[in-house]
Formats: C-alpha cells, sequence, structure tokens
C-alpha cells in the first residue's frame, strides 16, 4: 500500500484542476484538518480464538459490518471500555472500499481496521455534516492508494484530511436540506431495486408460455407433445480441449469461446482466447452464426443455459467446455431457445447438473439430451418463438431503462453533494459567525486539549474469564485516544 500524495496535497491538485467535485468548498468557508475537529481510535486485534456467531459475548464490529446495523460476529473475552462503539458512532472501515458508516446497532466492539470518528465538540463541527462530506475525500485516498491485493487506510491519513468548515449555522441548514432531498431519493432508488430484482421472475414468467404451465403427463392443446430434447436435436458437437495463449486472439488468429462468453443471455464474441500459431485443429469446431450453444461447465445459473449466435467473428472455436445444439430439421431456434430458457426448463438443468451447490456446475450431453419440453407443432413453432422473443427484449428494455434510471440517480446525489460542498445548495445567511472566527475557536480548544495531561491507553485484561462483562452504559465510555493498532491477519 502506498499513497503517494498526502491528503492535503490531494485535495490543493483537485482545487488546481478547476473540479474540484466533491472536495470542493466555498470560498467564504475554511478548511480543517480532521484532528482538529475529532478523535480517530483504532480498533484492537481481538484474538480470533475468543471470536464465535452463537450470541456469546458482545457484537464484534469487523470491516464487513460497516454499513449494516447488525454483526454476526461475537466476542466473549475481555475488552476495554474504550472500544466500544454506541449507536450512533461513526465508524471507517481502512481496508478496501474505505466505507463511512454511523453505527445504529446495540453496543458493540471496535476490530481492527476499523477506526471510530468522535466529534469534540458538537457546537463546532456537526457529525452529520461530517458523514456526507467525509466519503468524497476518502474515494480521494483511495483511488491514489496503489495497492497489488487490497487497499489499506492509515489513521494518519484520516486524521490529516482537509474538510470544508462553514458556519455551524450553515452546516445544519445543509444537512437538514440534503437529508430532504436525499431520502425520496433514497426512497426511489430502494424501488428501483426492487423492481430490477423482480426482473428474472418477470422474464422467467414470459418464457413459462412455451410449456403452457403443464407439467409431464397433463393435457396438452392438440397437435402438441410431451418430448425430450433428444427428440428435437439432430446431434449435440463438444468442443475440444486447447491449449492457448491467456490474450485475445488477433481478428487474423483462431481463438477459442470462454465460458463466458455463454453466460450473459447473450454470446460474446469477443471473450475468448488465442490458439498459438501452427496449432493443429479440427475445422469443424469452428462456431458458425445461427449456432445454438451452452456451456457444459459453469455457474449453477447459467450452466446448461442456450445463446444464440448472431453476428460472429471467424476463426473461433469451442472449448471443451462449450457444446453446440444442432436442431433436427424443421425445429425453430428461436422458440428452442425459449423453451430451454424457461424456468420449467432450467430447474430440470439445475437438478442434473453435478457439482457443489455454489461451485462451478457441470452437466452432461445425455443429462442434456433428457431434459423434458412440450414440443408444439414445427408450423407453430417460429410463430411462438418469435412472440415469446419480442416479450422478453420488452423486458429486457425495462431492465436497462431502470438501469439508466440508477445512474441518473447516483449522478444526482453526487451532483447534490457537489451544490452543498461549494456552497450553493442553501444562501448564506450574513448574520453567521464568520467560518474564521470559528476555525480560531477550534484551534484554541484544541490547544488548551493538548495542554491536559494525557491518559494511558488501556489494553484489554491479560486474564480470561468466563462470560464477557456486560457494555457499560455510554456515560461511563472512555473519551476516545487516538491509538497506533498492531497490523495483525484478519
Amino acid at each position: 500500500m502506498a499513497l503517494t500524495l498526502s491528503p492535503v496535497e490531494l485535495v490543493a491538485a483537485a482545487e488546481r484542476s478547476g473540479s474540484p467535485g466533491l472536495l470542493a468548498r466555498h470560498q467564504t468557508w475554511e478548511r480543517v484538518s480532521l484532528e482538529e475537529i475529532a478523535d480517530v481510535l483504532n480498533g484492537f486485534p481481538f484474538k480470533s480464538h475468543e471470536f464465535n456467531h452463537d450470541n456469546d459475548g458482545i457484537p464484534l464490529i469487523r470491516i464487513r459490518d460497516v454499513g449494516r446495523d447488525t454483526s454476526q460476529t461475537f466476542y466473549s473475552g475481555d475488552y476495554d471500555s474504550q472500544y466500544l462503539v454506541q449507536t450512533g458512532d461513526m465508524i471507517v472501515g481502512m481496508d478496501g472500499e474505505f466505507r463511512v458508516a454511523i453505527w445504529h446497532g446495540p453496543p458493540a466492539l471496535l476490530n481492527q481496521r476499523v477506526c471510530k470518528i468522535s466529534i469534540r465538540n458538537p457546537k463546532s463541527y456537526d457529525l452529520r455534516f461530517l458523514l456526507y462530506a467525509l466519503p468524497g475525500y476518502l474515494d480521494a485516498i483511495g483511488a491514489a492508494t496503489s495497492s497489488v491485493t487490497v487497499k489499506h487506510l492509515s489513521s494518519r491519513s484520516v486524521q490529516q484530511i482537509p474538510l470544508p468548515l462553514p458556519p455551524l449555522p450553515e452546516q445544519l441548514r445543509i444537512v437538514e436540506t440534503l437529508e430532504d432531498h436525499l431520502s425520496r431519493l433514497d426512497a426511489a432508488q430502494a424501488d428501483l431495486r426492487k423492481s430490477i430484482a423482480r426482473l428474472p421472475a418477470l422474464r422467467g414468467g414470459v418464457r413459462n408460455a412455451v410449456t403452457r404451465g403443464h407439467q409431464p403427463g397433463a393435457k396438452l392443446p392438440d397437435g402438441w407433445s410431451w418430448g425430450t430434447l433428444d427428440d428435437v436435436l439432430e446431434r449435440i458437437e463438444a468442443g475440444k480441449s486447447f491449449r492457448c495463449e491467456p490474450r485475445p486472439a488477433t481478428e487474423d488468429e483462431w481463438g477459442v469461446v470462454k465460458v463466458s462468453a455463454m453466460t450473459w443471455g447473450e454470446f460474446r464474441a469477443g471473450e475468448q482466447k488465442a490458439v498459438p500459431p501452427g496449432r493443429a485443429f479440427d475445422l469443424r469446431h469452428e462456431i458458425k452464426p445461427g449456432d445454438i450453444l451452452v456451456s457444459r461447465a459453469n455457474t449453477p445459473a447459467y450452466v446448461g443455459a442456450p445463446v444464440l449466435v448472431g453476428k460472429c467473428r471467424s476463426r473461433l472455436l469451442l472449448s471443451d467446455k462449450s457444446l453446440r445444439l444442432v436442431p433436427k430439421p424443421g425445429i425453430d431456434r428461436t422458440w428452442l431457445i425459449q423453451a430451454l430458457s424457461s424456468p420449467y426448463a432450467r430447474n430440470q438443468i439445475s437438478a442434473k447438473a453435478t457439482g457443489t451447490k455454489d461451485s462451478m456446475r457441470n452437466i452432461s450431453q445425455r443429462e442434456l439430451s433428457g431434459i423434458c419440453i412440450p414440443i408444439p407443432p414445427a408450423d407453430a413453432q417460429p410463430l411462438i418463438g418469435e412472440t415469446l422473443d419480442n416479450e422478453v427484449q420488452r423486458v429486457d428494455n425495462l431492465g436497462a431503462g431502470l438501469s439508466i434510471a440508477q445512474s441518473r440517480a447516483t449522478h444526482l446525489r453526487r451532483a447534490l453533494l457537489n451544490r452543498a460542498f461549494t456552497g450553493c445548495l442553501v444562501p448564506p445567511n450574513p448574520d453567521d459567525e464568520p467560518a474564521s472566527v470559528l476555525l480560531d475557536r477550534i484551534r484554541a480548544e484544541r490547544e488548551a486539549q493538548d495542554d491536559q495531561p494525557k491518559r494511558a491507553v488501556r489494553r484489554p485484561r491479560k486474564t480470561a474469564t468466563t462470560d464477557a462483562p456486560p457494555p457499560p452504559p455510554a456515560s461511563s465510555t472512555l473519551s476516545p485516544t487516538t491509538a497506533v493498532q498492531q497490523e495483525l491477519p484478519l
């Protein structure tokens, strides 16, 4: 992990660019470092052998719990009360995405790689204003932090963040206006997420029409019959295993499709690897437009799911994890795709596929060819296939519209925050105490506090107890103190 610029330098560079975004401030405001208005407490590396998922002890806030109201991990050992997080405290995840949130759960312990930020004087800086301001700075730090695996945030970087400092009354007006706008935006985004979550069921409901809601043994319309996939296929062709280079093939090279080419409901010809020059292969494995392909090895959601090849580059080969379904003469390909994509067929494929529930699943040609489907007359298949294809496309268009609305909501949220931090969301009040006077008072209070004797940081006792002591009330919690965390593996 390496942060190439300090937070102060990052903000200065953003301001020089002319487009500081969420790092902006109004020209009448000041800047104040986070350590001047708040204490930062690093979590403690509690012993993992005292962790449990049996509600024994007190909840333990880990990185995964930032943004949640509960923790599934409990700690049953001794602890120092300074590491207690109370409802309403601000916490920050110091690995990965650097998330910030208010803890709304019960009293819990602050684990390593999570820090708690406590405003020193609410009459100088509002906690809710900090909650809106801080994410933009953490994102900027994250973008400037290089990493091989997971990005890490230091408490020193958090302390150095130069926050915008408007007059306190203006802070409160901004928060009130943001909460009014964002509460409605949050409700709209929640509705969007619910609608998007319903799309698979809606798409499945449309495709269920291909089976007419019938089950094996039930009476079918005149001309229909129960059969298997083998009854409508001339053959199933398997691909071959090729030793490939990890890079994509160029236009004049041969390539082999990857599983991901058949994973998203459409054929993606770009998902392929290059065959080394001079490698021998059978031209019968070349993929052609109009082919129906399935992946015999894939995730549970996509194993055996069919895709129809549309426009396709030449010199592209089937891999050993892909199958080509060749329909009998007179069988409509669009109908067949919809029949195999219906929940009725997908449930059979899922039941026949081998492998553990959450791992890569596999289905054999024999099991796939035995999938049971109701087969309409050949002359009815084109109309059924076209109708279902159009209805599924309507659902897909609806999903695309919802995704656009989600993107616009994200941009709207950012625009609101940008207006807030540039002083454009609420009008200034000339009767407010100037930000410069507020900054002087904050620094005077900080100097007075620094002159006070330091309280030693206590560590959890070494003696073990059978039951963890109950959390004390918030009034008995020690004043947060900046501590240096020992880096231990999670």
